[in-house]
């Protein structure tokens, strides 16, 4: 028993004091530049998770706003200075795609004998001969909005998926060193030992802290966009359906 009591008096850690701070500054330089290098991924991505929060809450309120007003609007000319009100909204980006696209054909149509004829008999916008033009601005339009709403999404990819492994390899490294003191000192007792291992384990753990965020967060926005891009293409075929009723020349 007195022998057990020594034992315990003394400090079998020599330098470890089992202060998670202590343990980093007492790393290796290879283990301390793998712990800064996932500090700065973990940073970045939750400065990306709390933007991109924000920025689809936006979106998100703007888009309901503006259907509210697409739904109110009996013509497209009306709906038209609501889309720009709404800068931040999808759908309005989407509308001004498509409705900017059938303002050109219009136009050429209007250039034409026929056009002006008509134009002057109705007073309004004369019939266009297809829609080819408007659904490829239509689907020009959701494609870049859906890329909008994806950026910065890979860095949150790339944290999740390359910061376990940048945390491994620095323990790895940090076991390495433990096995080269063990090897300088001679012997492998447990203040030899523990130190080193510890250390070495704290950049796995600082791995799976800055990955597990980032792909929780990226899975949940990657949903959310898709929801978003879904509400887009239905958007476009309902427009694309008013246009070809209202707009394209009977045969």
């Amino acid at each position: 028993m007195k022998e057990v009591s020594s034992v315990a008096a003394v400090n079998l850690g020599g330098n470890f004091h089992g202060s998670l701070f202590d343990m980093v500054v007492n790393a290796g330089l290879v283990v301390q530049l793998v712990l800064l290098l996932l500090l700065i991924f973990s940073i970045v991505s939750w400065a990306i998770i709390l933007m991109k929060y924000f920025s689809i809450r936006k979106t998100s309120r703007e888009n309901e706003e503006f259907l509210n007003a697409y739904m109110k609007s009996t013509k497209l000319s009306e709906i038209l200075p609501e889309a720009k009100r709404f800068r931040n909204s999808t759908l309005a980006e989407v509308f001004r795609g498509g409705y900017t696209e059938l303002v050109k054909i219009s136009r050429a149509v209007r250039g034409t004998p026929s056009g002006r004829d008509a134009a002057e008999a109705t007073g309004s916008v004369p019939e266009i001969g297809g829609i080819d033009n408007v659904e490829r601005a239509l689907n020009r339009a959701c494609g870049t909005e859906t890329t909008k709403l994806e950026a910065t999404l890979g860095f949150l990819a790339t944290t999740g998926s390359a910061s376990p492994f940048i945390g491994l390899f620095g323990t790895v490294w940090g076991i390495m060193d433990t096995f080269k003191g063990i090897g300088a000192r001679g012997s492998a007792t447990l203040a030899v030992v523990a130190p080193g291992i510890s250390e070495a384990l704290i950049a796995t753990a600082a791995g799976l802290a800055a990955a597990i965020p980032a792909v929780i967060f990226y899975n949940y926005y990657l949903n959310r966009i898709k929801g978003m891009t879904l509400d887009m293409d239905n958007f476009a075929s309902e427009l694309l359906n008013i246009v070809e009723r209202f707009y394209v020349k009977k045969a």
